[in-house]
């Protein structure tokens, strides 16, 4: 799996990794998602994100990753912001350390903009990251104007990432937030890649699925490539099943690569917005 060098960090992470939003917690569901986890690692999609407002999805990583050697997993959790204040994001820190069952973190995050002052959860997580507990932190669902607030509040670490909803419905982001990020040397996670697969029917689906014929691939491995098309972009993609983290594997970009006429003909159906819109969020 092709990496990429993660924000300002030193890490090489996965372009592709995996979510754990609304993951299966019990039954044969479960093992099934473990499986898939597991499936996903032998296929180097070790960035597993996840966060303290995801249910057991912390336990059921936990579980996954128990056979593979801890270093060799890049996980990223968040904190909500109700339990943001500079205390409060740590002791948080410390249950998702326990439901993970590992003594760190590799990355951070706020899951969006709450009530707290910046500053207190980021002097949180700069003494975090000081202590070794955390690698590297970031924010999530942060606009162009709240990450330079966040970046105003350091005091003196970097902000790794922003985790933004980022799919072929949504481009928003692309207006200005993904340049201020590649300015700024912060790392684009792009969560709920899919969004809603166009009907079988449709225009898009047909441009969609001629591009992936040409490149013996699938619509949904066409959206990825599509979405990781740029230096400093991750993808997230949740799957639960084995099949399906095997075809989020497929959009690898050091096997599928999209050419200048298919990216021609994804504008043409999704372009981006003409002006500025609110960001999308989940």
């Amino acid at each position: 799996m092709k990496s990429r060098k993660f924000g300002p960090t030193s890490y090489q992470i996965p372009v592709i990794g995996q979510g754990t939003w609304q993951i299966p917690e019990s039954g044969k569901d479960r093992d099934e998602a473990i499986k898939s986890l597991q499936r996903g690692f032998e296929l180097g999609m070790v960035h597993i994100d996840t966060a303290e407002m995801y249910g057991h999805a912390e336990e059921v990583i936990r579980e996954a990753f128990k056979p593979v050697s801890r270093d060799k997993v890049f996980l990223v959790s968040k904190v909500l912001p109700t339990n943001a204040s500079y205390l409060g994001t740590i002791s948080a820190l410390e249950r998702t350390l326990k439901r993970l069952g590992t003594d760190y973190l590799d990355c951070y995050l706020l899951h969006w903009r709450g009530d707290r002052p910046l500053a207190e959860t980021l002097g949180a997580f700069e003494k975090l990251e000081e202590e070794g507990k955390i690698r590297s932190f970031g924010v999530s669902n942060f606009d162009t104007e709240d990450l330079q607030e966040a970046l105003d509040s350091l005091s003196k670490g970097k902000i790794a990432c922003n985790q933004v909803m980022y799919n072929l419905k949504e481009r928003g982001i692309e207006r200005r937030l993904m340049q201020f990020c590649q300015e700024k040397n912060i790392a684009v996670v792009g969560y709920t890649p899919y969004g809603e697969i166009p009907d079988t029917q449709s225009n898009e689906y047909r441009i969609l699925s001629n591009i992936a014929a040409k490149h013996q691939a699938t619509v949904r491995q066409v959206i990825l490539a599509f979405l990781t098309r740029l230096e400093g972009t991750f993808s997230i993609p949740k799957a639960a099943k084995p099949l399906h983290v095997e075809e989020n594997a497929g959009a690898d970009p050091n096997k599928l690569k999209l050419d200048i006429d298919d990216l021609k003909e994804i504008d043409s159906i999704y372009p981006v917005p003409q002006k500025d819109v609110p960001l999308a969020v989940l």
